[in-house]
C-alpha cells in the first residue's frame, strides 16, 4: 500500500484539514448539527480514499461516522495509523490483509453495513468476499456471477459473519450426532460455525485471544493469559494468531508474516485504542467532566483479574483479583464511571440519559441462572460443588474490567446467545432470531461403550468444546470488550443482535430483567456512547 508522494498529497491534505475540524467540539442542535452532517459526509469520502489506497496514514483524532455518532481510533506509536505496515499488507494469496476485516473506520472490526457497501461497490469482488470463509458454505456454490455471489455471501453481507470451520477434537468426550446447516455444510467431523470478527484494538485488556479462546491455550501451542505471565503471554498469543489468520483467512503459505512482521503486527495492535468520541445529539463524550472517548481509555490501568467479580466470592478462582492493587480483595460494581459528571444534568438532557444508562449497567440486579461457567458444577467449570441455581449480580458480574467491560480473567461463559429456546428453536435463549444459523446436536460419549448417550445438547456454536473436546464446555465463549460498540454492529459473536436495543432485550428475555421503555432507551444511549 505504499503510495507515491504525488498521489498522497491531495487526500492527505484534505484528511489533515478534516482532522483539524474534527478536533473542535460538536454540539447538539442548530449549526453544530449541520456541521456534524457535513463532517460525516466528508469523512465518508476519506474512508473511501483509505480503502482505495489513496492515503497511507490516518492521523490520530480522525473521526469516523457511524449510526450513533463518530468514533476515533488512536495509535500510541507515532501520531496515527500507518497503513503501509504488515497489518495492511497482502501476506497471503487471496488479496486479503488483516486490514480487510479490521478497519479503522469500524473500530478495527468491520460492520455489516460497510461490508454490504463494499459488495455493492465491487459487485462482490472485494477481497473480503472469498469462499475460504466468507461464503456461507465452501462447496456446492457458484460465485462466478453476481447472482451467485449475492447468495453465497449473504451472511457476510447482512450479519457480518465469517464461517469458522474447525475439526472436532479426536479426544472429544462427545459425538456430533446431527448438523442441520441451511447452506449445505452438514459435515459432522468439521463443524462450520459463524462468527463476527473481533476488534484489533483495545487488545491490551484481553484475557483470551479469539471468541473461543483457541489462541490462548496449550492445546494450540499458545499460552493461557494469567497474571504472572501478562503481557508476555498475550503478545505471544497475538503473534501466533497473526500467523494463523494469514494462513487461514488470507490463504498464506506459511512464509509470512515473518517473525519480525509478526512482532510489528503485535506492536501495532497493542498500540491501538478505539472508542466512540461523539454521540448524536450528545456531542463530545469527554465534555463537561465526562471521560468518554479513546484518549482516557489509552491510559486506563489494567492487570489480569483486575476487579474480578468472582475472586472475592471464591478466592481460589481468578487470582489475584483486586481493584487498586492486585490481591486487595475488593470488587467495585461501578464498572464504568465515565459519565458520572452528567448525572446532575436536567432529566431531558441526552447526556443525563447516558448517565442513567450507566447507572443501570452498574447497579441493576440481574438473576443469573443457567449460565455455564457460573451456575454449573465446579467439575464442569462452575463456581462451587454441586453448582448454584441462581446468583444475584449485575452487568458487571461478567463485564468486570473497569472502563472497558470485558471479563478480566479468562473465564468462558455460555449465556445462551447460541442456544435455541427450548420452546421455540427459531430464537435463542433471549428471543433473538437464529434461523439463519446451523443446528448442531452433540451427545456425551459413554466412556465404556464409546457410543453416544442420551445426554445431549443442541446449539448453533460449540464454542470452547471445539478446542478442548469437553462436552461440559459446549457453547462457552469469552465476553467482548464493550468500548467502540457503535462502530461495529451487529452484536454478539453470531450477529444475532442487529442493534444495541436487541442486545438489551436479549438480557430482558434471557434473565427476566424488567426495564421500562425509558430505561431501555437510557441503557442503549450509554452502550452507544462507549
Amino acid at each position: 500500500m505504499q503510495i507515491p508522494a504525488a498521489r498522497q498529497s491531495r487526500p492527505r491534505h484534505f484528511l489533515s484539514h478534516l482532522f483539524a475540524k474534527g478536533s473542535k467540539s460538536v454540539r447538539p442542535g442548530g449549526r453544530g448539527m449541520l456541521s456534524a452532517v457535513f463532517l460525516a459526509g466528508a469523512l465518508l469520502l476519506v474512508i473511501a480514499a483509505v480503502r482505495a489506497g489513496q492515503v497511507s496514514f490516518i492521523p490520530n483524532g480522525m473521526l469516523f461516522p457511524n449510526s450513533n455518532g463518530l468514533s476515533q481510533t488512536y495509535s500510541a506509536n507515532g501520531k496515527g495509523i500507518d497503513l503501509t505496515g504488515p497489518f495492511f499488507q497482502n501476506l497471503g494469496t487471496n488479496g486479503r490483509s488483516c486490514g480487510t476485516c479490521h478497519q479503522p473506520s469500524d473500530g478495527m472490526s468491520v460492520s455489516a453495513s460497510h461490508i454490504q457497501q463494499r459488495f455493492a461497490q465491487t459487485q462482490g469482488e472485494d477481497p473480503i468476499f472469498r469462499t475460504v470463509d466468507g461464503s456461507n458454505c465452501n462447496h456446492s456454490i457458484d460465485v462466478s456471477a453476481l447472482e451467485g455471489r449475492v447468495a453465497a455471501y449473504s451472511l457476510l453481507r447482512t450479519r457480518g459473519l465469517f464461517r469458522i470451520a474447525i475439526g472436532v477434537p479426536a479426544n472429544a468426550d462427545y459425538r456430533v450426532v446431527s448438523v442441520q446447516n441451511p447452506y449445505g455444510c452438514n459435515e459432522t467431523d468439521t463443524i462450520s460455525m459463524y462468527r463476527r470478527p473481533l476488534p484489533a484494538a483495545n487488545l491490551r485488556f484481553l484475557s483470551a485471544v479469539m471468541t473461543d479462546g483457541r489462541e490462548s491455550t496449550p492445546i494450540t501451542g499458545t499460552q493461557k493469559i494469567v497474571f504472572a505471565t501478562y503481557p508476555g503471554s498475550l503478545m505471544s498469543d497475538l503473534a501466533h494468531q497473526a500467523m494463523d489468520a494469514t494462513n487461514g483467512h488470507a490463504q498464506g503459505d506459511g512464509s509470512r508474516p515473518t517473525a519480525a512482521e509478526q512482532q510489528e503486527i503485535v506492536n501495532f495492535e497493542m498500540s491501538l485504542t478505539t472508542a466512540q468520541a461523539i454521540g448524536n445529539g450528545i456531542g463530545r463524550l469527554d465534555a463537561q467532566g465526562a471521560k468518554g472517548g479513546p484518549i482516557a481509555l489509552a491510559t486506563q490501568p489494567f492487570f489480569i483479574s483486575v476487579n474480578s467479580s468472582i475472586n472475592p466470592l471464591v478466592p481460589q478462582f481468578e487470582p489475584p483479583g483486586g481493584v487498586a492493587t492486585p490481591g486487595d480483595g475488593h470488587f467495585n460494581q461501578a464498572i464504568f464511571d465515565l459519565f458520572d459528571a452528567w448525572a446532575s444534568h436536567p432529566d431531558a438532557s441526552p447526556r443525563a440519559a447516558v448517565a442513567r444508562g450507566q447507572a443501570i449497567f452498574n447497579s441493576r440486579p440481574i438473576n443469573i441462572s443457567g449460565v455455564a461457567g457460573i451456575n454449573d458444577d465446579i467439575s464442569a467449570g462452575g463456581l462451587v460443588q454441586g453448582g448454584v441455581a441462581s446468583l444475584t449480580g449485575t452487568c458487571g458480574t461478567c463485564h468486570d474490567t473497569p472502563s472497558v467491560g470485558n471479563h478480566s480473567f479468562p473465564t468462558p461463559l455460555n449465556i445462551g446467545t447460541s442456544d435455541p429456546d427450548p420452546y421455540d428453536s427459531s430464537v435463542n435463549m433471549g428471543g433473538l432470531d437464529i434461523r439463519y444459523l446451523p443446528s448442531i446436536t452433540v451427545c456425551r460419549v459413554d466412556p465404556i461403550t464409546g457410543g453416544p448417550t442420551t445426554e445431549c445438547k443442541t446449539t448453533t456454536d460449540l464454542g470452547q468444546a471445539m478446542i478442548d473436546g469437553k462436552f461440559d464446555h459446549v457453547g462457552k465463549i469469552k465476553g467482548p470488550v464493550l468500548r467502540g460498540l457503535s462502530a461495529r454492529g451487529p452484536y454478539f459473536h453470531n450477529g444475532s443482535a442487529q442493534s444495541l436495543l436487541d442486545v438489551v432485550r436479549f438480557y430482558e428475555g434471557r434473565f427476566g430483567l424488567v426495564l421500562t421503555p425509558q430505561q431501555e432507551s437510557d441503557l442503549v444511549a450509554f452502550l452507544s456512547s462507549l
